[in-house]
């Protein structure tokens, strides 16, 4: 058997399925946009690789493009060779969030987006109009290099860290895909804590051992959400959102710390105990624990994502102060 891909080849893997036919030269410039420092020797070695392997061919005077076992390997979504390393990192990052929701102060996981200075008002009109939405709050930092402007927001894992630092240690099950309604009435959620809005059903969740949150960079990238529809007023969205368990000894506990949190970071919140009416992501968890979704700063990178302004994200770009965040529509200065 082969060796696993590589995260890079994986990614000229993605590029290629979207622009295929594709030349290495494109390659070369669309992996430096998404932060690669690379040659054009190395993206044509890898392209090499990925010829033997089977998963492309050349197309005369055009480039490469997929054959059917490289949209495969794309369809698997190299979750089982990263899955390690993103787990590692998740519990490296919640282990050293300091986040005191109840203070608002703290360290909180971020996820970034890269936009274009070009793009930066397009990219802050857009969030401005989300945090009017159910889903705000939204706090929002910058930072400028290079004629790129990078939005950092509260990761969802931050909830994470701040139960993991009251001794609650939760077990991160799913991740996927919400519908979410503005209408509660059209739902019988009752443990939402985002005002005028609640989850009614879930409609993808990747379960086990693969739900990683690399399975919201795929959702991401794969375009998969229409958190679009939030601001245009029409029910359902789909939301981007990770569902994790909790000790039910720790319920009462756990709610406050979750609803301060979602009141300050923003996103949507979901939590009920099991013999609650649903909806659950898979399946109803075990008697001793409880079930909590939530969904925060990845919820504003599928909306940049979807309107094709960022060029860039990562859902686990580091530790921030909260101090350095401030609410969205306070930062329309450049």
């Amino acid at each position: 058997m082969a060796d696993p891909l590589d995260r890079r080849a994986y990614d000229l893997l993605r590029l290629i399925a979207e622009h295929e036919p594709i030349g290495s030269i494109r390659l070369v410039e669309r992996m430096q946009w998404r932060g690669y420092s690379i040659t054009g020797r190395t993206v044509r070695l890898v392209l090499s690789d990925l010829d033997e392997r089977g998963l492309t061919e050349k197309v005369p005077g055009k480039g490469r493009r997929l054959t059917d076992a490289g949209r495969d390997e794309i369809a698997r979504g190299n979750i089982h060779s990263r899955r390690e390393q993103v787990r590692a990192r998740i519990a490296t990052l919640t282990s050293q969030v300091t986040y005191d929701p109840f203070e608002d102060t703290g360290e909180v996981i971020a996820a970034s987006a890269t936009v274009p200075d070009s793009d930066l008002d397009a990219a802050l009109e857009a969030l401005s109009a989300l945090a009017e939405t159910p889903i705000g709050p939204l706090p929002i930092a910058l930072d400028h290099e290079d004629n790129e402007h990078q939005l950092l927001l509260p990761s969802s894992l931050t909830l994470d860290g701040v139960l993991l630092s009251r001794g609650i240690k939760t077990d991160l099950k799913t991740a996927g895909l919400a519908e979410y309604r503005t209408d509660p009435s059209s739902t019988t959620q009752e443990n939402t804590t985002s005002e005028n809005g609640a989850i009614s059903r879930y409609t993808d969740a990747i379960s086990g051992e693969r739900s990683t949150m690399d399975v919201v960079d795929l959702l991401l990238e794969s375009r998969r959400t229409s958190t679009e529809n939030l601001l245009a007023g029409t029910d359902p969205a789909l939301l981007v959102v990770d569902n994790r368990e909790v000790p039910l000894v720790r319920y009462r506990e756990t709610r406050d710390l979750a609803e301060t949190t979602r009141e300050q970071l923003g996103g949507v919140l979901d939590l009920r105990r099991p013999r609650e009416t649903g909806p659950f992501p898979l399946e109803t968890p075990g008697w001793d624990f409880a079930s909590l979704t939530y969904g925060a700063g990845e919820i504003a990178l599928a909306l940049l994502v979807e309107r094709e302004i960022a060029v860039s994200f990562e859902t686990l770009a580091g530790l921030m102060p909260r101090s350095e965040f401030e609410l969205v529509e306070l930062t329309s200065v450049r």
